[in-house]
């Protein structure tokens, strides 16, 4: 379960790492606390956070229950692709011209994934097969 507990503590990290990101925006910015509007960069920059913590809160009981039921070193590969793309999704996101489709398919289908192996694991157990 090691891999298990990196790739959560890199998630944890990760969005930390967004988290200083907004504020560093907002000061460039100049969009003073509590606003969370004003400029459509620190927008796009807050949305990347907003986003990854709808997705954080998902994707790391998701990873722990698949880890239960399926190899841990494998849930935890489809776990850091979620990684992947998230820095893909900020990159694209933060970016005027960018398009953030393939950094959120890249962090929405494996915390998917890891619900379905979830799911079918704990279905099977269930079931006793």
């Amino acid at each position: 379960m090691v891999w298990v507990d990196l790739v959560t503590v890199l998630a944890l990290l990760q969005f930390l790492y967004f988290g200083v990101l907004v504020g560093r925006a907002r000061g460039k910015f100049n969009v003073p606390g509590p606003a969370t509007t004003g400029n459509e960069m620190f927008e796009r920059y807050f949305r990347v956070q907003m986003n990854t913590l709808e997705l954080l809160v998902v994707l790391v009981p998701a990873l722990w229950m698949a880890a239960g039921y399926w190899p841990a070193g494998w849930m935890s590969l489809i776990a850091a692709v979620y990684l992947v793309g998230r820095f893909i999704y900020l990159r694209d996101y933060t970016n005027p011209q960018g398009n953030r489709t393939l950094g959120y398919a890249l962090s929405f289908i494996p915390v998917a994934a890891l619900l379905l192996a979830s799911l079918v694991g704990l279905c099977m157990t269930a079931l006793n097969f």
